[in-house]
């Protein structure tokens, strides 16, 4: 076995890579430059971590999170490799302290925040240190046109011309359009960079999107059937952050929180509960997330529809990491784009950024805002539209998403859209959707007294269907043309390219979900053949959560969901047999190894 396969398998206890990992590997240890494209969960970090480990001298990691540098630098040194972070949440004496041991060359890897790049005492630090190679952590954030800009990301370039030897470069991010996959190629000004791409599909995840009458019972009734998963639950605000765990909570659901109007206090007692399985549910804004590593979460609800594409498939995919199967539910109501505009506009601005580019950013926002409504309401492959957005193209449909996986059914809905031009046209492209549809069904709304539309001749054509119904068929006829919404605070509606075709005897027909999509909770995959011992795997997460509340330590870091249903299926006998289950490696074998095995011994033995 090679040097390289001895380290993979010592410190992070695998025996092959994963697909795209090795051509990244070994184009940083040749001097290479890389940009890696990545889904979350697909293993990123080792593409830099195990060049450290192989390379004379010191890695540095520029990543944007405080979380992130801590989940991995906890998760290093519990592999056994000396790696460190240098950030704002180190005092000054603690961060004297680590940059003296790094002068002392007692790190292979440190991470670092890009505003650090500037300091003049890490500075001094990197131009006298043998760096073995940096490597930019969710690298979309150097794109003004990606979810997360940060202008802090375009000085590194300027950083590397001061050092006296530029070492290789390696960009590596799990969500990246083709535009944004140009401006990190770009801004970072990679040299010829050796190009990682495995596709962005996560074969693992089911998704889903329901549009519930009620969210709270919507969500409620996906937690009971999920009793002892562990999930993240996405709002879009604080308050609903605040609702919604004090609704979980009195229902005695294990649900904690974590968004930015809490103290750094909570926030990290919170995440530790939540990443030591002592909370089993993290009601959470868009705060949490970025480079949390917990392996085991199972699904992912999303109360609230994302601003964005880029965000949701981040935000879902912090599901399945081991690999094990994980839903992605969006729970959608017409509201959410009322607030997602909300949040846009009152949006803070980059630092640093002029008022043209701040005014193109938020057009640009607005228009990802638009593409996200229309995953919510698609009654088309899940998959395929997500894929598409990022550049793949999926043959066929993926016959596993909600969509896929539902009845439907054809609906003749001629009728029903010629009044709905009808109103329009009436109405003078004055009014929204809600409005027009309050008008078509006869509902005396506050909206439609004020403007005397109970006048119109339109009032009440379609008094038989539900309001709800009638905005559907609203929404159709926009996305295939017959009508036009505007932009701005208020959309108004006025006929489209296509209403010609529908008032002069053209069908329109929409499909409609005739059995809705209810799965099971999501699966338990094993890596091998063999069959899971259910129980014996219960039992080793209860010794593993033991052992994390021992060290404080977030349960994932000991062992992965994976790994400990491989221990259960394979039930190794003796220590040499359980370093070939995969994610034990010599330090872990070492530190748990003889305590799992005991478990499993014990499960071994007749009753």
């Amino acid at each position: 076995m090679s040097y390289k396969m001895d380290l993979l398998n010592a410190y992070f206890g695998y025996d092959g890579f994963l697909p795209g990992q090795e051509r990244a590997v070994d184009a940083l240890l040749d001097g290479r430059d890389v940009l890696s494209i990545m889904p979350t969960g697909a293993g990123k970090s080792l593409c830099f971590q195990l060049p450290a480990l192989m390379l004379p001298g010191v890695a540095l990691v520029i990543s944007p999170l405080i979380s992130l540098m801590k989940d991995q630098v906890r998760s290093l040194i519990q592999a056994g490799v000396p790696a460190a972070y240098l950030n704002r949440s180190l005092t000054e004496r603690q961060f004297d302290l680590a940059l003296e041991r790094a002068w002392q060359g007692r790190y292979k890897i440190i991470y670092v925040a890009p505003e650090r790049l500037e300091s003049p005492r890490f500075l001094r630090f990197a131009r006298h240190t043998q760096l073995s190679l940096v490597a930019v952590d969710e690298a979309h954030c150097v794109s003004q046109w990606g979810t997360d800009f940060r202008p802090s990301y375009l000085k590194i370039p300027a950083f590397l011309d001061t050092l006296p030897q530029r070492p290789p470069l390696g960009a590596f991010t799990a969500t990246a359009t083709p535009e944004v996959r140009e401006d990190i190629l770009q801004k970072l000004q990679l040299d010829q960079p050796v190009l990682t791409t495995t596709g962005f599909d996560r074969k693992n995840l089911y998704f889903e999107v329901r549009h519930p009458q009620s969210k709270k019972a919507e969500l409620l009734s996906i937690l009971r059937r999920r009793p002892t998963d562990s999930g993240i639950v996405y709002c879009s605000t604080r308050k609903a952050v605040e609702e919604v765990c004090a609704y979980l909570q009195a229902q005695d659901i294990s649900a904690t929180r974590y968004h930015a109007g809490l103290s750094a206090e909570e926030r990290q007692c919170n995440q530790e509960a939540f990443a030591q399985d002592t909370a089993l549910v993290m009601v959470a804004t868009n705060a949490f997330g970025m480079g949390i590593d917990k392996s085991n979460v199972r699904y992912v609800v999303h109360y609230n529809m994302p601003l964005d594409l880029e965000g949701y498939y981040q935000e879902a995919g912090r599901g399945g990491r081991d690999g094990g199967s994980a839903d992605c539910i969006l729970l959608y109501s017409g509201k959410d784009v009322i607030t997602g505009r909300f949040l846009i506009e009152q949006g803070e601005s980059p630092e640093g950024v002029d008022e043209k580019t701040v005014a193109a950013l938020r057009q640009r926002q607005f228009e990802r805002l638009k593409i996200m409504a229309a995953y919510s309401t698609t009654t088309g492959c899940l998959r395929r539209f997500i894929l598409h957005y990022f550049g793949e193209d999926l043959p066929a449909d993926c016959g596993s998403c909600s969509n896929c996986k539902a009845g439907w059914e054809e609906v003749d809905i001629t009728r029903a859209a010629r009044a709905i031009l009808d109103a329009v046209d009436e109405c003078s492209g004055r009014f929204g959707a809600s409005t027009i549809a309050d008008l078509l069904c006869g509902k005396e709304s506050d909206r439609v007294l004020r403007w005397s539309l109970d006048r119109k001749r339109t009032f009440g054509c379609l008094s038989g269907q539900p309001v709800r119904e009638v905005r559907e068929q609203i929404r159709l006829l926009v996305e295939e043309r017959y009508l036009v919404s505007s932009q701005g605070d208020y959309p108004v509606l006025s006929l489209g390219p296509r209403a010609k075709e529908a008032v002069s005897g053209g069908q329109v027909t929409m499909r409609r979900r005739i059995a809705p999509s209810r799965p099971a909770a999501a699966g338990r995959q094993v890596p091998s053949g063999a069959p899971l011992d259910e129980a014996l795997f219960q039992r080793l997460r209860e010794l593993r959560a033991q052992l994390a509340r021992q060290k404080s330590l977030p349960a994932y870091v000991i062992f992965t969901d994976r790994t400990l249903r491989e221990m259960a299926a394979q039930k190794p006998a003796t220590l040499a047999e359980m370093a070939h289950i995969s994610g034990v490696g010599s330090r872990k074998l070492d530190q748990y190894g003889q305590d799992f095995l005991q478990i499993i011994q014990l499960s071994s033995r007749p009753s």
